[in-house]
């Protein structure tokens, strides 16, 4: 099959791999799209605008940002595609259903990725009535799938309780260290961690040496979560607290090899000033 893959960000760029390994033709679209990005993509066929995609795969797999995947659909909508249009954008189940509704004569399967882009720990999560289509475009040797039993939906709710039991909860130690340093006292709290809650510590150092990378994309997949939450009643001030602490490391996307963990801890705790 021609495959379409928007937009080969790193994650997608390993998506691809996956589609290309089982056989099938990666296409992609680069117009708008950046020197890395067209690097990270030269594997692929670049048929140079969406339109073009649109018009010229049986299938297209949504990988971006999630504040970026109905913009996508819609993209994806105004060329008239009518194929396979795998959503794996960690967005909440609403917004899958928003997606699906934008392509009425699309089969719209819900996907959540869960694990980095590597052949170690990468599991792709399948839910909806084509999972078993959507399944046959990867290669179960780079990317895990699995195909849920519940309806579509299902695998955008896993990934985003997925993402609360992780980037939500990195993201509260990152705040509580930042508020510890703000009133002086990082030391005795680390020290007390390492004392009482071990592997809290090093968890916590891990989020300062790497979050700066990918606090930008962090921030609105906190977001679809917490409307996930509120969905079913469950408090979600959390996961928004979690988004608006990703938000003030947002730009520091191209800086990935020169951000100290104190400059870190001073966004999420800006320096007061008397």
């Amino acid at each position: 099959m021609r495959v379409g893959l928007l937009h080969p960000g790193e994650m997608g760029v390993f998506i691809g791999s996956a589609v290309a390994a089982a056989g099938h033709e990666v296409h992609w679209a680069s117009e708008g799209r950046s020197e890395e990005t067209r690097a990270r993509a030269g594997a692929f066929t670049d048929v140079r605008t969406v339109q073009a995609l649109v018009t010229g795969v049986e299938a297209i797999i949504s990988v971006c940002p999630p504040d970026r995947a109905v913009e996508v659909a819609e993209s994806v909508a105004a060329g008239g595609f009518t194929g396979l249009y795998v959503d794996a954008n960690a967005v909440s189940p609403g917004t899958v259903g928003h997606v699906a509704g934008l392509l009425p004569g699309a089969r719209v399967v819900d996907a959540g990725i869960i694990g980095g882009p590597s052949t170690s720990d990468a599991v792709l999560y399948l839910a909806g009535p084509d999972v078993g289509d959507a399944a046959m475009l990867f290669d179960a040797g780079v990317v895990r799938v699995v195909e849920l039993s519940g309806p579509a939906g299902s695998a955008s709710a896993l990934k985003a309780c997925y993402a609360a039991s992780s980037k939500a909860v990195s993201a509260a130690l990152l705040a509580t260290r930042a508020a510890a340093r703000a009133a002086g006292v990082e030391d005795a709290l680390v020290a007390e961690w390492r004392r009482t809650q071990p592997g809290v510590a090093e968890r916590t150092d891990d989020v300062l040496a790497r979050v700066h990378r990918k606090a930008w994309r962090f921030a609105g997949e906190m977001l679809e979560a917490a409307e996930f939450f509120d969905t079913y009643g469950v408090p979600s001030g959390f996961s928004r607290a979690a988004a608006e602490t990703y938000e003030r490391l947002a730009d520091l996307k191209d800086r990935p090899d020169d951000v100290a963990p104190d400059e870190v801890l001073d966004r999420v705790a800006p320096p007061q000033t008397s």
